[in-house]
């Protein structure tokens, strides 16, 4: 049985009852309103992986994947009267409209996600296409007391009306301090910690409801779609760390004040990823897309084993380096594959696969998994069919496509042979600027070459 740890609960424990055989689980998709880099991915990668852990124990997931393409401010965490939507800025500086923008980088999302092998959820409602199921609600948290209308067409959530608010990030109301900017606490606020459930605007991407004319709040969204499409109990709820204060808090209130009782099971959160030690961010130019990695020559898929390195709950720090190096691993292992694959099928070696498994099951332990998987790899008292099978097996769960070089003839262009011979000599010889000058050659030939413990190896 998997287990994770309960951001909630603060301890490790089961994701499902015993004896339980389906999982329903809801993660908090991307604002489509800019490219998402590979930081965004690791909370999809999360999420993907306790998808295929559970349906390798036979569970049958139930999975729904939000897109956020209104409702989103610039600042959804400070006192934000007049805040803009994130969408509709970025539509003002490409010169599209919104939906335009949303529809163009919902599609890039989408495609990025299919290239690191995230398989897609069975829900991924929009929040503009869902709108009247966030007004029904915003109606019913009314009419329960949870939440206000004001007289210029707001409405908010009364958070002192939900008691438990702060369990899942431990920010308690009573220890909560207002926001300050040059407007102070926004005065249409009972307390300064209510959120916005219904924004009041006449620009474009509005909508009419019974309080006027305008837009949901950001937090509203997740809670609506959740409830609608995988119904009053969630198994599992996974985001990024990022988002544990105030969108999950918001989003757990606004759930729980609906249905009238705990909605989700499993609170589950991804830790940062830096890129060279600092934050991914436009102002310090480290953002990294997917295609800047296959820009450079590596597979999209080193992206995926990388973040597996780490363990989901650890910071993690990834580099061009580590990049390469997952580049490298990912092509010996597919070799490998191909090459035991021209021997007789063997059964896997039970024992070993089984400890590998039960890391995944431990909380996610990916890297103990794959420091037994390079074990297994190195192992030659198992038999190479035996190898064969369980890598294949164990690449259900890290979707890494280790079966990709199967059949397929490796040819090199004319004259590379020789010159990779020849760069064998110089190393052997220690002669470096030799070597260089070779590798600089095969690469204008289109034959990448690296350097391993191993060897040297070509593709």
């Amino acid at each position: 049985m998997l287990r994770l740890y309960d951001t909630r609960n603060r301890q490790v424990g089961p994701v499902l009852p015993e004896g339980a055989r389906s999982m329903r689980m809801y993660t908090c998709g991307p604002t489509v309103y800019r490219y998402a880099h590979v930081g965004n991915f690791r909370s999809y990668v999360l999420a993907d992986l306790i998808r295929r852990v559970s349906e390798r124990q036979r569970i049958r997931v139930v999975a729904c994947r939000n897109i956020t393409d209104v409702g989103h401010l610039v600042d959804d965490a400070e006192i934000d009267p007049g805040g803009e939507d994130k969408i509709l800025l970025q539509a003002r500086a490409e010169g599209r409209t919104g939906l335009e923008i949303a529809r163009f980088y919902e599609t890039a999302f989408l495609s990025d996600t299919a290239t690191l092998n995230i398989r897609p959820p069975e829900h991924s409602p929009r929040a503009t296409e869902t709108i009247d199921l966030m007004i029904e609600m915003i109606a019913k948290l009314i009419e329960k007391g949870h939440a206000y209308p004001t007289p210029d067409g707001s409405v908010f959530f009364d958070a002192a009306s939900f008691p438990t608010y702060g369990e899942i990030s431990g920010n308690r109301l009573d220890r909560l301090k207002p926001g300050h900017r040059l407007e102070g606490v926004d005065p249409r606020k009972r307390f300064h910690a209510d959120w916005a459930l219904w924004k009041p605007s006449d620009h474009e991407m509005t909508w009419e409801a019974p309080w006027g004319r305008g837009f949901p709040g950001w937090h509203i969204e997740c809670s609506a779609m959740s409830l609608r499409f995988l119904g009053e109990r969630v198994d599992v709820h996974t985001g990024g760390i990022d988002l544990r204060f105030p969108h999950h808090e918001d989003e757990r209130a606004q759930s729980d004040a609906t249905a009238g009782h705990e909605v989700v099971r499993h609170w589950v959160h991804g830790e940062h990823l830096l890129f060279d030690g600092r934050k991914m961010a436009k102002s310090t130019g480290n953002v990294v897309l997917l295609q800047d990695v296959v820009d450079a020559g590596l597979d999209p898929l080193a992206v995926r084993l990388a973040l597996l390195e780490h363990r989901y709950r650890q910071q993690m720090n990834l580099t061009w380096d580590t990049l390469r190096a997952a580049d490298r691993t990912l092509r010996r292992w597919r070799s490998h594959v191909a090459e035991w694959s021209e021997t007789p099928s063997r059964p896997m070696p039970a024992e070993r696969v089984a400890r590998i498994e039960a890391a995944f099951d431990d909380d996610l332990d990916t890297p103990l998994a794959l420091r037994l998987l390079r074990e297994l790899e190195r192992d030659d008292s198992i038999a190479p069919g035996s190898r064969f099978e369980a890598f294949l097996h164990l690449d259900q769960i890290l979707g890494l496509d280790l079966s990709a070089d199967i059949g397929r003839a490796r040819s090199l262009p004319p004259g590379a042979a020789e010159l990779l011979e020849r760069r064998l000599r110089a190393r052997d010889a220690r002669d470096w600027a030799v070597s260089d000058r070779l590798r600089d050659e095969l690469a204008a030939l289109g034959v990448r070459v690296a350097d391993t413990p191993e060897g040297q190896t070509w593709s």
